[in-house]
């Protein structure tokens, strides 16, 4: 029998709502992200909304892998009904049944800590969903993402992809026990 599928279903914290991401959401995310300074580390520069629109149109449309989901948020922070970030997972399915998260939360709403309270509540969900494992790929000067990596229950490990460290969090209810095959 296959895995179930992981959807990107609403997931609330103390202050914020994962929203699973809609094409509307462009045009305010547009401006969330409009800073600059948010690609030191990734790359690339800020979207226009049509730009951003066409890209969560892509999304939302799903990964064209069928071994894969793409679950994809929006953060809203309820206390002034605005969004503020993303947060995201691309899920393995079948037998490795892993994912690999990333974060992103406009500057404004920086140093409050959004992104590691929206990354334990996607780590706690997608712990409930049997995901192994979790990882993210952090820039090893990115001091900031680091730190919601930990806040997470990711560990570094020494493995690197492309230059950045890989953070892992295994699933303490699927290790292998001893004597046991898994």
């Amino acid at each position: 029998m296959p895995e179930p599928r992981v959807p990107a279903e609403p997931i609330a914290t103390a202050r914020l709502d994962l929203l699973p991401l809609r094409v509307e959401h462009a045009e305010e995310m547009a401006d969330v992200l409009a800073d600059p300074a948010l690609h030191t580390f990734i790359g690339g520069a800020p979207h226009s909304p049509h730009d951003l629109r066409a890209r969560y149109e892509r999304l939302v449309a799903g990964s064209p892998d069928p071994g894969v989901d793409w679950c994809n948020w929006v953060l809203r922070l309820r206390a002034e009904s605005c969004l503020v970030g993303t947060i995201q997972a691309t899920v393995t399915v079948g037998q490795d049944r892993g994912a690999e998260i990333a974060w992103v939360i406009g500057t404004p709403w920086q140093r409050r800590g959004f992104a590691s309270e929206a990354a334990r509540g996607l780590v706690s969900r997608l712990g409930r969903q049997s995901i192994r494992t979790v990882v993210a790929h952090i820039h090893p000067d990115h001091l900031a993402s680091a730190a919601v990596a930990r806040a997470a229950g990711l560990v570094p490990t020494e493995e690197k992809q492309e230059g950045e460290v890989c953070w892992r969090w295994p699933n303490p209810g699927h290790r292998p026990r001893p004597g046991r095959l898994v």
